[in-house]
């Protein structure tokens, strides 16, 4: 990955490769000036020659890609790969439990309040809190960015899933449904609902067909809550049978089942469930591609966008591998992509902490406990944020010499007001660390951050666990 590079004014460079920022930090011509993303700072160099750089994003309602490319004519040259990971659902949750609370309260007290929900305005734009999160993080990575690399222009995915496509296949006066991009867009929809793998035996590693749960032979139609995916194996084996006749009968579905170790009951109520799960994941990106696409023209950069159907229709057409960045780097028009084959910064987006202070149990009550002295008191959370020059969010680094967590553990920190704090790394989670072996490596963002390796070194890792 590369690594960006400021002036002696902190005023962005073009990037440079990891071994160049290496050698200049090894002969004190910069130092560190960030971490996540490894940004450094030049200390005897103020300007310099820049070529224009591009920033792409790929919504989506739970993960994000963005990378920076650098465009030499109809060539494309990727420079930096992120998955930006939101937590909109998270939002949601804990609106509808502080609803839910509220509501029981004031149920409970004063059982013949008027409604006040009818009689509040929204201004126009509005969106709800899980889905505007969406927009400003991803808005707020563009800024950050832009002041890390000289960013000249913007990209976009503007449609990822035409729901009006989903729901009738057969309307007609589209552009995409005509050529090389027929289908693309509801394949491509299947894939993400389905987990890119066979619905009814499980298998990944094969070609999979869209294959119709109820067959149109027996009345079944071309809506998106009617389509699966399905290996050629099972797509063949079931013909026009009923699920209930299909999971009981087919002996060869049976056998790859016990293979991938699956349940025929599991897999029945795995495809019942996702038949009957609305396009929440669509819809979301739906609701706020055009919110997105009005901040990015904001900043006063051009701002290019594309089709999720042709972003597919690229990374097929190079043999590129499925990943959120890797969407990024596919989407508009180009004809050649070059250095694509580089780890991905993970950014998750944590937040800052709560204000809430009392532990809550399910019901909405607060906890209790019994002190020393007899009396019931509640459960609270500790006040002060900070336990030996250290708070939760921040990323730090703890090198413990010898006992059960012996080893280096690096990641995000939730303190304790004991001393001994909780890491959690990109492996798990390493709790009762002393704040003794705990070395900041940067204070916290309201970002989780790791680095997952490059398919080249996927690769390499697998052959050698093999």
């Amino acid at each position: 990955m590369s690594v960006f590079v400021l002036d002696k004014q902190k005023r962005p460079l073009m990037p440079c490769s990891e071994k160049r920022a290496r050698l200049m930090l090894e002969r004190g011509r910069a130092v560190v000036h960030k971490r996540y993303p490894f940004t450094i700072r030049l200390k005897d160099r103020v300007g310099g020659e820049r070529q224009p750089l591009k920033l792409t994003l790929d919504p989506g309602s739970r993960e994000s890609g963005l990378v920076i490319t650098r465009e030499d004519g109809e060539n494309r040259h990727v420079l930096c790969l992120y998955t930006l990971v939101h937590r909109g659902f998270q939002i949601r949750e804990a609106l509808d439990q502080r609803r839910a609370f509220r509501r029981r309260r004031r149920s409970k007290n004063m059982r013949h309040r008027a409604p006040r929900f009818n009689n509040r305005t929204r201004r126009d734009g509005w969106l709800p809190p899980s889905l505007q999160h969406r927009v400003d993080t991803l808005s707020a990575w563009v800024t950050r960015l832009s002041r890390l690399a000289p960013i000249t222009s913007l990209g976009q995915e503007l449609v990822r899933f035409d729901t009006q496509k989903l729901i009738n296949p057969e309307i007609s006066g589209v552009e995409y449904q005509q050529g090389t991009l027929l289908g693309y867009e509801v394949r491509e929809y299947l894939l993400e609902k389905w987990g890119r793998e066979c619905a009814y035996c499980g298998d990944k590693d094969t070609p999979l067909e869209i294959e119709h749960i109820v067959a149109k032979s027996s009345g079944g139609s071309n809506r998106i809550t009617n389509l699966t995916l399905a290996c050629h194996d099972c797509n063949q084996a079931k013909g026009n049978d009923s699920l209930e006749a299909f999971f009981a009968r087919d002996k060869g579905l049976k056998k790859r089942l016990r293979k991938n170790r699956l349940t025929a009951e599991t897999r029945y109520q795995r495809v019942i469930r996702e038949q009957k799960r609305p396009l929440r994941d669509a819809s979301a990106v739906n609701a706020t591609r055009w919110a997105l696409f009005n901040a990015l023209k904001e900043t006063g950069l051009p701002v290019t966008t594309g089709s999720g159907g042709l972003t597919k229709f690229n990374r097929q057409r190079l043999g590129i591998p499925k990943t959120h960045a890797l969407d990024a780097a596919c989407v508009g028009s180009f004809e050649a992509l070059h250095d694509w084959n580089r780890p991905t910064l993970v950014i998750k987006s944590t937040g800052r902490g709560a204000y809430k202070r009392t532990r809550l149990d399910k019901y909405g009550f607060p906890r209790t406990k019994i002190n020393e002295k007899g009396e019931i008191e509640k459960v609270t959370l500790m006040r002060n944020k900070q336990v030996n020059a250290f708070q939760t969010g921040d990323m730090v680094r703890a090198e413990v010499p010898k006992g059960k967590r012996a080893g280096v553990h690096i990641g995000r920190v939730a303190v304790r007001k004991s001393g001994y704090f909780d890491i959690q790394t990109p492996s798990g989670k390493a709790a009762g660390i002393s704040s003794e072996h705990c070395h900041l490596i940067q204070r916290g963002d309201g970002y989780g951050y790791h680095q997952e390796p490059s398919i080249h070194q996927q690769g390499e890792g697998k052959k050698q666990v093999a």
